[in-house]
């Protein structure tokens, strides 16, 4: 399997997820120039995408969705929630409906040799998951986007290879920078997003013998550093009361703008 973040961050998200076989898009939140050369850099072409998953309709994570869909006619993954808000969204336009695949949180479905399982997040959306992929015994997932974690989050990240996961803001630069009072409410809220050290602390709840890499993605461009959510993360695990460090396994930070290296397991 391989996992390569096109593009993380507030300003817009591009993970691709795939095999020899099967060749994946999480979320498409970017133009879709930058889509097409991030896959390219891949050494794949658009034509051999076999599916775009839609995390959530927030202009971050679908931004390019309407032009590759009438471009280049990707079948398109996402919750019967996310769906409707994507159809009423007048900056999209008109896609194909017959694109759209329904799919329902915690039901696995198989795209080619690819087992994709959604699970729910807690973010300020119609009907938001995260996505869970499987090939043979090797297992990555990515998830963003979530204001708090539970029980049933760590269940669905638990044993995987390579995780992303989002690390979105440092709590004093959010409290003390320029956003409004009500944007920062709801970045802290239960539905907004997970600052450094939240991310650290899920990072403990779900590491194992047998990670490959974690990856640090949806940095906030203005609330966040990638040196801060690096060291911020890294203390957290060093500093906790689980078996692990942070030598234990490769730890990164998703570039915003360019490609990031490809992980291969």
């Amino acid at each position: 399997m391989r996992l390569c973040s096109i593009a993380s961050g507030s300003s817009g998200n591009c993970i691709y997820v795939g095999n020899d076989h099967t060749h994946l898009l999480v979320d498409v939140g970017i133009s879709g120039k930058r889509v097409r050369e991030g896959v390219e850099s891949l050494d794949l072409s658009m034509a051999d995408l076999d599916g775009i998953l839609i995390t959530h309709e927030h202009s971050d994570h679908i931004q390019g969705l309407g032009v590759l869909a009438r471009k280049y006619s990707i079948p398109i993954y996402s919750t019967k929630g996310t769906v409707e808000a994507i159809c009423k969204d007048s900056k999209i336009g008109k896609v194909d409906p017959d694109l759209f695949q329904v799919i329902r949180p915690d039901e696995r479905f198989r795209i080619k040799d690819l087992d994709v399982t959604p699970f729910r997040i807690a973010h300020d959306a119609a009907d938001p998951v995260a996505y869970r992929f499987r090939s043979e015994k090797k297992s990555v997932a990515v998830c963003t986007d979530l204001g708090h974690y539970d029980a049933y989050t760590i269940e669905n990240l638990k044993d995987l290879d390579v995780v992303l996961l989002e690390s979105n803001h440092d709590v004093r630069m959010l409290e003390t920078g320029p956003y409004p009072y009500p944007l920062k409410k709801r970045i802290l809220g239960d539905r907004g997003h997970l600052s450094n050290e939240t991310a650290g602390r899920l990072l403990c709840d779900i590491l194992h013998d047998h990670v490959k890499a974690v990856v640090l993605g949806h940095l906030s461009k203005m609330n966040n550093l990638p040196e801060l959510a690096y060291e911020a993360v890294r203390m957290q695990v060093d500093m906790s009361d689980c078996k692990y460090t942070s030598h234990d396994f490769p730890l990164m930070v998703a570039k915003r703008d360019v490609p990031s290296e490809a992980i291969e397991i």
